[in-house]
């Protein structure tokens, strides 16, 4: 993780000053103009108190306030006067993701962040997928990109910190794009991946849920509710509600589960059994009723769908005890319910609307929106706002029997005679509409109302019960850290009850495991060997018979070095179950098989993501069944080589899908034969210049480079690892990274 995390003092002063403007604006506003900070508004609901909107507009000028060009795949963010996305950029070398921010009322653009994308399978097209967060606490804006690259945003577009998740975490993209959106809950960042990272992160991929401090990214929590997944991305965000006065999180999950956690503490208290497939529609509670659908085949039925119900006030497994009605056959994959005046409104995967009675789950009534429904519908107004994937955008008046068309348009990417896509929603802010497309970012209103950025109103979740004396849970805080060999890391107890309320800070009994040369004093300060090699262990805390831990990496400085003899290296990221060392001709090697799964590439990082300027080494060996071989490579700041079996070449590039760059030579090796791959990575007037050599092992070294790649938007920085396409066994030994020359 990047800590640029401000002092107290300059944080405190810039909280006063926003919300002294905070208080200003409100008194000045009108009731009905309020922000929408996340994808689906202030408690997650879809549903906005604003009136006044307007029932029709035009990409041609009606209604239309302003607009700015721009490619976007999700959900804008109003909050703070400003309004916020992330989306693509480029063509060819030039392809990023990019993240922006907008004055909501004029549209002039205030800042903006590129991106390059880096060790994923997913392509340009579906960059931007998860929709930016805003937080009017702070305003601090939060955003997980496609490779998973987290960054948090002060107002003036710094960054505060920021996770590499897939380097540092273990979060695998896998190749659909779908992404999660971050989600704000009192002074928590709260997040899902699906990943395999170490210690209590590690073994084979899972789905994991994370509660970060919203201030300084420190990890509180970690939690694994479920199971085996069943899609390696998804893209539900879950909700936060009050039930049984007990502060849960409620959301869907890639093993086809709901699952409600203690949203302090991640701790699990209930789950329901929904899907065969992973849940990428993300909840709505309405009440102690938790709303939730799905497209895939059901647990209990040969049927496709189902929009379900749920009694959100059980405990343990409730999938045959709290379900109160579903409707079955309705395919609703990825757009999420909305439920408003006693009706739930789903949009099925092929952009039918459907009207559901809130109680019972009978349909009331269906209008088609388009052909493919991606998008969830908005409640404002007494109007339903709809975009459809083919560039649709609708406005409804509903009722009890069907709902009035009050406008329709269809938005067309400039110069190509095609409609835009449209993946994301509309955002309700300050008597506005705003939404992204394919084809621009608009704001849509009446321009001759005054405009105000008025705060919202945070939801009334309702009453947590009392806290108890008695601590029930206690956390290390930070919870998963990275350390340079020497450095010293402050640790804090926390404490909560059974209900996850928290109790305050503790003071605890200290112990440190596995991590040579460290010590931790009775304060919970670290302090880790300046001279230990690379290593990993745990920080203990016990109180009253309740023990934590916090996971705790240290890196020496280059030269590394390693040949397995002592196992698989407990700070390596990734892999999943595939991965084990063993002997092979008196050696030990570390051997990459084929996934269980089916999907065989993977990569496995070995250091920090900040990292630069290194060279990082390694011998591999192939095995070969019939025509087929597999690929074998190295990592270095986000640059790969690959040692291609079928293909006889060798290839750099930083990006599979896009090969944004890409170099590639004939190089014709065996198998059962060792070879030594070398990488290296220079940043030469300001351009990326990737070094490639391959060389039998027993060969001398050659002189010349196997391979040279150039970057004209160099990744800077990035951890060294390896990575293969294993369908049958690969071999790697004798590891090593060294600072360039």
């Amino acid at each position: 993780m990047k800590d640029d995390r401000m002092n107290t003092a300059a944080y405190g002063s810039k909280v006063a000053a926003a919300l002294l403007v905070a208080m200003m604006l409100c008194l000045a506003a009108p009731a009905a103009a309020q922000d929408w900070p996340s994808w689906r508004g202030r408690g997650q609901t879809g549903v906005s108190e604003t009136t006044g909107l307007v029932s029709s507009w035009s990409p041609d000028g009606e209604n239309l306030i302003w607009s700015d060009a721009w490619v976007g795949r999700s959900t804008p963010a109003v909050f703070d006067g400003r309004v916020c996305a992330n989306g693509r950029t480029g063509n060819g070398v030039d392809e990023q993701e990019v993240i922006a921010c907008w004055n909501a009322e004029t549209g002039s653009k205030l800042w903006q962040h590129n991106y390059n994308v880096n060790n994923t399978t997913v392509p340009f097209n579906r960059l931007g997928w998860g929709s930016v967060t805003g937080d009017p606490d702070t305003g601090y804006l939060y955003a997980m990109n496609i490779d998973g690259h987290l960054n948090v945003f002060d107002r003036d577009g710094t960054v505060v910190w920021s996770w590499r998740l897939a380097e540092e975490l273990g979060r695998a993209s896998g190749y659909g794009g779908r992404t999660s959106t971050p989600l704000v809950d009192e002074d928590q960042l709260l997040l899902s991946i699906i990943g395999a990272g170490w210690g209590n992160l590690g073994g084979p991929p899972r789905h994991r849920y994370f509660g970060f401090d919203k201030l300084t990214g420190e990890v509180r929590w970690t939690s694994t509710p479920g199971g085996t997944v069943a899609d390696m991305n998804t893209q539900s965000v879950g909700v936060i509600g009050v039930i049984d006065g007990q502060r849960l999180w409620i959301d869907g999950n890639a093993d086809g589960h709901l699952y409600a956690l203690k949203a302090r503490t991640g701790e699990k208290l209930w789950e329901f059994h929904l899907s065969k497939r992973g849940i990428n529609v993300s909840p709505v509670l309405d009440g102690e009723t938790v709303y939730v659908a799905h497209s895939e085949e059901n647990v209990d039925t040969s049927t496709m769908g189902r929009v379900v119900a749920i009694d959100a006030t059980g405990t343990g497994d409730v999938t045959a005890t709290h379900e109160r009605w579903r409707a079955d056959g309705v395919s609703v994959g990825f757009s999420s319910p909305l439920v408003h005046d006693g009706r739930v409104y789903v949009i099925d995967n092929s952009a039918n609307l459907f009207a559901l009675d809130a109680s019972s789950g009978a349909v009331q009534w269906e209008q088609s929106v388009g052909t493919v429904g991606k998008a969830s519908p908005v409640w404002a107004d007494g109007k339903l706002f709809i975009t459809e994937t083919n560039g649709n955008v609708t406005i409804l008046r509903p009722g009890a029997t069907g709902a009035t068309e009050l406008d329709h348009d269809e938005l067309m990417v400039p110069e190509e005679n095609r409609a835009a896509e449209i993946y994301g929603s509309f955002a309700v802010g300050y008597g506005r509409l705003y939404v992204t497309s394919e084809a621009g970012i608009y704001c849509i209103g009446n321009p001759s109302e005054s405009f105000v950025a008025r705060a919202g109103t945070a939801p009334d979740l309702g009453s947590e019960l009392a806290a108890t004396s008695a601590p029930s849970v206690l956390q290390v805080v930070p919870a998963d850290v990275i350390a340079a060999a020497g450095d010293t890391i402050e640790f804090e107890v926390r404490a909560y009850d059974t209900g996850g309320r928290f109790l305050g800070v503790q003071q605890a009994t200290w112990g440190v495991d596995s991590l040579a040369g460290g010590n931790v004093s009775a304060q919970g300060v670290l302090t880790t060997d300046p001279r230990a090699t690379n290593q990993a262990g745990t920080v203990t805390a016990a109180l009253g018979g309740l023990t934590a831990v916090a996971q705790v990496r240290v890196f020496a400085p280059l030269p590394w070095s390693e040949n397995f003899e002592s196992g698989r290296p407990p700070f390596w990221i990734g892999g999943g179950g595939s991965l084990a060392v063993e002997d092979l001709d008196g050696n030990q090697v570390f051997r990459k098989g084929a996934s269980r799964t089916g999907i065989h590439r993977h990569a496995i990082y070995m250091g920090p993501a900040d990292m630069s300027g290194y060279t990082v080494q390694v011998d591999v060996l192939s095995t070969q069944q019939g025509r087929r071989r597999p690929d074998i490579g190295l990592i270095n700041s986000g640059y790969t080589m690959d040692l291609q079996g079928n293909r006889q070449k060798v290839q750099i590039q930083s990006w599979s899908a896009e090969l944004r760059i890409k170099e590639e030579v004939d190089f014709a090796w065996e198998p059962d034969t060792w070879y030594r791959l070398k990488l290296r990575v220079d940043i030469e007037n300001d351009r990326g210049i990737v070094r490639g050599k391959v060389w039998a092992r027993d060969a001398t070294e050659p002189t010349d480079w196997t391979i040279t790649a150039e970057d004209p938007l160099p990744n800077r920085t990035g951890s060294p690892g390896i990575i293969g396409y294993s369908p049958i066994n690969i071999y790697f030994d004798n590891v090593s990274v060294v600072e360039n020359e």
